[in-house]
């Protein structure tokens, strides 16, 4: 029989065995516990790209709206539009406020002299994602408008500090006797040096209106990214922004519209502007 002394050593040595060899209640404990672990994390990433799914959802494939090659889908505000196709625009040897014109094809520039009328996409849009390049020269301006009514600004802003609403990557006031109102600064100023070619990739979502046309709902900048950094999120607009086709031809807001780029503030040039029709909640 065994004495007492082993009775109790034995225990001892066997517990220390099984934990030695990784055996422990406890290590067994923790590696359940981990794979249980990575499964939440990637049940909540899915769960968050599906409701990005929902928020942005497709609604048809995405449009070019610049061929590179002519402007048979865009019309000007007037039949003395200056908009041509050209290769290039690199700052003016000469003068930084004009743009050296390079002949060909790839992008879109508002005539050699900088200064024509807006130029409106033949395409009509509600819901979308956009992206769209543009390049100014020194001191420039300009406008991308959402259904030619809602501006997000084009300017030469590059290290500027103290914001408005009139900076590049910026919402544009509402006027109304002779004062602007609700515009929205960047957030951040992401611009870019003039004669640089920079981006904006924006979602966009058109206002709502019932069956007997009365609008339910504003226009809403759901996210503005200017050269990749987010400048706005959730930005309401509670109407036409200032110089839009409000102001111009009495445009009513409505479910679709074209996008307008300014052409009459200086010289500006764009290329690559591709519209995703989306279905927004």
């Amino acid at each position: 029989m065994w004495s007492l002394r082993n009775k109790i050593r034995f225990p001892l040595i066997l517990a220390l065995g099984l934990f030695l060899i990784g055996a422990s209640p406890f290590a067994a404990e923790k590696k359940a516990e981990k794979p249980k672990i990575e499964k939440v994390k990637a049940d909540k990433q899915k769960e968050k790209e599906s409701k990005k799914e929902k928020t942005e959802k497709p609604k048809a494939k995405a449009v070019i709206l610049f061929n590179g090659k002519d402007l048979s889908e865009w019309h000007g505000l007037s039949e003395a539009s200056q908009w041509q196709v050209a290769k290039d625009a690199k700052l003016g040897e000469k003068d930084n406020k004009r743009f050296d014109i390079v002949p060909g094809e790839g992008i879109m520039v508002n005539g050699a002299g900088g200064n024509t009328c807006n130029l409106l996409s033949d395409y009509k849009h509600g819901d979308c994602r956009l992206h769209i390049e543009f390049n100014v020269p020194v001191g420039s301006n300009s406008g991308v408008y959402f259904q030619g009514l809602y501006e997000i600004q084009v300017l030469d802003s590059y290290q500027k500090t103290d914001l408005k609403y009139g900076d590049c990557g910026g919402v544009y006031a509402r006027h109304k006797d002779g004062q602007d109102y609700e515009g929205h600064p960047p957030l951040v100023n992401a611009s870019k040096a003039p004669g640089e070619w920079q981006s904006f990739d924006v979602v966009f979502r058109a206002p709502r209106f019932n069956e007997k046309g009365e609008k339910t709902e504003n226009a809403k900048f759901m996210k503005v990214a200017h050269n990749g950094t987010v400048v706005h999120k959730n930005v309401e607009v509670t109407g036409p922004t200032r110089a839009s086709l409000n102001e111009s031809r009495q445009a009513p807001e409505a479910p679709a519209g074209p996008l307008m780029l300014q052409g009459d503030h200086g010289p500006v040039a764009y290329r690559n502007i591709k519209l995703t029709p989306l279905e927004l909640k």
